[in-house]
């Protein structure tokens, strides 16, 4: 009698899939506590067209769902490029307001070279591209930061995959009663 009660409740956890003619064994999906929520309320109706219109409805969140986290990623991408662009303006006016004579263009004996005004813009031009460097740096942390976040989500998505469990759970998935 035990078996018997076992066998049902094995029976419970798993459904039949057909995948396009391929036709095998799955755990049962949980559903959502809304829709829970939703099933409770209602009486089980065999009406098709509300059938119909729940999935279809179901089906708009879920695209929702997923249209929000894309927007959220093209929102930070869209951040990155900006302050790279902002960064790539900031250095151009730079570069057009700091044109300095190079070395080879100054006689030695330049007066220019011996006040140090020539080693101050120097000075000015090598902080002005420290500062560009380190802008560079955060945003490839940036987006090095959101690129293992990606990985992370896909890493996860594959460790949820029910070939992972036991098995004995495997062997007795794939098995049609």
């Amino acid at each position: 009698m035990d078996t018997v009660a076992t066998s049902l409740a094995d029976v419970e956890e798993w459904e039949l899939y057909n995948d396009d003619g391929f036709v095998y064994k799955r755990k049962k999906r949980r559903l959502n506590p809304d829709e829970v929520a939703l099933a409770a309320a209602r009486p089980p109706s065999m009406d098709p067209e509300a059938e119909e219109r729940n999935r279809r409805e179901r089906k708009r969140k879920t695209l929702l769902k997923l249209k929000e986290r894309y927007q959220r990623e093209i929102d930070r991408w869209e951040l990155l490029s900006n302050t790279l662009r902002a960064m790539e303006e900031r250095a151009r006016q730079r570069q057009e307001h700091e044109e300095t004579p190079s070395f080879s263009d100054l006689p030695l004996s330049s007066p220019e070279v011996v006040n140090g005004s020539l080693v101050d813009e120097l000075l000015l031009q090598v902080e002005a591209q420290e500062a560009i460097i380190r802008d560079v740096s955060n945003i490839c942390d940036v987006a090095e930061a959101m690129c293992n976040a990606q990985e992370e989500q896909m890493k996860q998505s594959f460790i949820d995959l029910p070939i992972w469990a036991s098995p004995h759970e495997l062997i007795a998935s794939l098995c049609v009663d």
